[in-house]
């Protein structure tokens, strides 16, 4: 099915870029790109986003296993006709799937996304945090549209 190998391309690339990271980097060394706004800054978070719940490995654990098993399950079941909510899926799938090989064996995250967003410092991130709010954003737009269509039917 097309929406798991979307999955796995995130996985390999999240997982890819992360290695390079860790071979060619030193933790908080940093690389720019664009001046000012992006830089690859090698970063561990052994938490969630912002570093929040760090070092609670067993939550990630279990809270990622019910995530991935309710993903793929959604996407076992997802009718023909919603192309655009699979990829979504299948985006968050990845992202979460990424994410959790380094919790597994790293007991931490590898974060390399730099970005200054005028003087805003936002937190250092990585593909499978791309893929998740990718993913994520793409639902909820979907679902406020659904829900659009829905309340115009009803008039």
């Amino acid at each position: 099915m097309i929406y798991f190998l979307i999955a796995l391309f995130i996985i390999a690339l999240d997982q890819l870029t992360k290695w390079l990271v860790v071979k060619n980097m030193q933790i908080g060394e940093s690389i720019t790109i664009i001046e000012n706004f992006l830089y690859i800054t090698s970063h561990r978070n052994p938490g969630a986003a912002w570093g929040i719940l760090a070092g609670q490995m067993t939550f990630f654990y279990i809270v990622t296993l019910i995530v991935v098993i309710g993903l793929i399950y959604y996407i076992m079941k997802l009718p023909k006709d919603q192309k655009i909510f699979g990829i979504a899926l299948s985006l968050m799938l990845g992202g979460a799937i990424g994410n959790f090989i380094d919790r597994l064996f790293r007991k931490e995250v590898v974060d390399f996304v730099n970005t200054y967003i005028f003087t805003y410092d936002f937190p250092i991130f990585n593909v499978a945090d791309s893929a998740l709010v990718v993913g994520v954003g793409i639902v909820l737009v979907l679902t406020l549209l659904e829900g659009k269509k829905e309340k115009e039917l009803s008039k």
